[in-house]
């Protein structure tokens, strides 16, 4: 890690552990042996560090879809990748997803970052939304609006089904949080997506 990314992984963990009110620039510094100085020469205060986080999360996150092959930007930015997702993507996506959020160090004290910050501040509360709960239910209701057109999934209320399909990956990345083993939730994980699929997708895709 060069500079810049030690002092956003150090502020993230202070942060995740005291929250972002109680930490300060000097504590910061001084976690990472370095003079105020030296850091306001990356980051010119604590609220620059806290976007830079923010924007790591979601270079992280844009780079995980592009390697499971599922869509990068939002519907209205990039139409064509919506309708050429396929089921097997998303189940790709979905369970790096559980990954990534439950077994990356960044990834897990960014959600207690935000969880702490929930109560205090309503950017973060809407950050948390939309990294774990409201954003993914809307990203794959187009999705599957998409397959809906396509004839891979059956029609219905394609939010009701986003929410459905979501769900338990919520409730078992919280599972995960209180202790049970990433291994056993993540295979519960996989059968939830794979009897998703055959009880929604009347054209079921090979191999998912």
């Amino acid at each position: 890690m060069n500079t810049k990314e030690k002092i956003l992984m150090t502020a993230l963990r202070l942060f995740a552990r005291n929250g972002c009110e109680a930490v300060s620039v000097g504590d910061i510094a001084a976690d990472l042996n370095m003079a105020k100085s030296a850091l306001y020469k990356h980051y010119k205060n604590k609220r620059a560090v806290f976007d830079g986080i923010v924007a790591k999360m979601f270079e992280i996150d844009a780079e995980r879809a592009r390697l499971s092959g599922v869509p990068e930007q939002k519907r209205a930015d990039d139409p064509a990748a919506y309708a050429k997702t396929t089921f097997k993507n998303l189940k790709r996506f979905t369970i790096a997803q559980f990954e990534f959020w439950t077994r990356d160090e960044f990834a897990r004290d960014f959600r207690k970052m935000l969880t702490l910050e929930q109560y205090r501040d309503p950017e973060s509360a809407n950050l948390l939304r939309d990294c774990l709960t409201r954003g993914p239910v809307l990203y794959t209701a187009d999705i599957f609006r998409e397959m809906m057109d396509a004839g891979t999934l059956t029609r219905a209320d394609p939010e009701q089904l986003a929410l459905e399909y979501c769900a338990p990956l919520c409730l078992l990345i919280a599972l995960s949080d209180g202790g049970d083993p990433d291994s056993r939730a993540e295979k519960m994980l996989e059968r939830h997506i794979d009897r998703f699929a055959v009880f929604n997708a009347p054209r079921r895709e090979k191999g998912v």
